[in-house]
């Protein structure tokens, strides 16, 4: 089935509209190739050339340490490590933009209000999303001013007319994280008070906007989605075309939206998709161990994958802004 190429955003650049085209148009064919980074030092990526002898077409950067409302006095020494290996990660999203290379996103939001050490984790946080959704609370109040915070961040991204693909609130489906704490109802609001205020207030038309969750009851609605995504960590060794879980994601709405993988800690198979016809069109390995070590992926397997000719690396990506 033809997947849909017309961004959510009527004023979205064209940069958006070329990454979606592409995407669209390489589905059930082949695959992107793509690795999480949290560190200055991208460990991950460093690997990958020096395995493969090639280059992710996309990688994905983390915006933990980017969040308004760390505690720096009450927290321990493992997140304090995860925020300081992040800091100044936006340098190296800006050098791979200079690249013509893909970008993700990912924010693991420390709380608007309250918290302690990893506070985007609901234990670590009181924090109500059901409360933030509310006009004039004081969750709302500072839930809004952490989004004009990460506004300003993403806004020369849009002034260079560099596509990003945008993926907030992701595993919404579980309550581990604290805006999918408070079920369906607050994590679908909180979805639509961040487009909103991105897209028609700061005018960031240059996201790609993500969705990440294959529970149906939680899609907040096609008007505000441009790509279904979900998060999946197999067995290890275990590469398949993923099509189980490819078949439940499209559930989530009638609409043929373009699906990506958002994470995965064993890498799928490029040859099975192909032969399958599985519409995934990119994959993000997670960061850490999944990538440095051959725990999950051997190194074998994983220069085949960038070997074949199912899987699209930096080298095979097209201009596309």
């Amino acid at each position: 089935m033809e997947k849909l190429t017309q961004p959510s955003n009527p004023n979205a650049q064209d940069c958006v509209k070329r990454v979606m085209e592409f995407l669209a148009g390489i589905s059930g064919d082949r695959i992107v190739t793509g690795q999480h980074t949290q560190t200055l030092a991208m460990e991950e990526y460093e690997h990958l050339r020096e395995v493969t002898g090639k280059e992710p077409a996309l990688l994905g950067f983390e915006l933990l340490s980017y969040s308004p409302n760390i505690n720096y006095l009450d927290t321990d020494e493992e997140c304090m490590t995860e925020v300081t290996e992040n800091l100044g990660t936006l340098r190296r999203a800006w050098e791979w933009a200079d690249r013509g290379g893909l970008i993700t996103f990912t924010w693991h939001w420390f709380s608007p209000l309250g918290g302690r050490s990893k506070a985007f984790f609901t234990e670590h946080t009181d924090f109500d999303a059901a409360q933030a959704v509310i006009p004039g609370t004081p969750e709302h109040q500072a839930l809004l001013s952490d989004l004009d915070v990460m506004a300003g961040i993403l806004r020369p991204f849009c002034v260079r007319q560099v596509p990003i693909l945008w993926r907030p609130f992701h595993e919404g489906e579980g309550d581990w994280f604290w805006w999918g704490a408070k079920g369906p109802d607050p994590l679908k609001k909180l979805w639509r008070i961040m487009y909103e205020r991105f897209t028609h207030v700061h005018h960031l038309d240059n996201l790609i906007w993500v969705w990440n969750s294959p529970a149906p009851d939680r899609y907040p609605g096609d008007d505000v989605v441009d790509i279904i995504s979900r998060d999946m960590y197999p067995e290890r060794h275990s590469h398949t075309a993923r099509e189980e879980e490819y078949q439940s994601l499209m559930k989530i709405t009638e609409q043929p939206k373009i699906a990506l993988i958002g994470e995965i800690g064993t890498l799928p198979d490029p040859e099975e998709l192909h032969r399958k016809r599985v519409g995934w069109t990119t994959y993000m390995t997670w960061s850490k161990a999944f990538c440095l070590t051959e725990d999950f992926t051997t190194d074998e397997y994983l220069k085949a994958v960038y070997d074949s000719p199912y899987a699209v690396t930096k080298e095979d990506l097209p201009v596309l802004y």
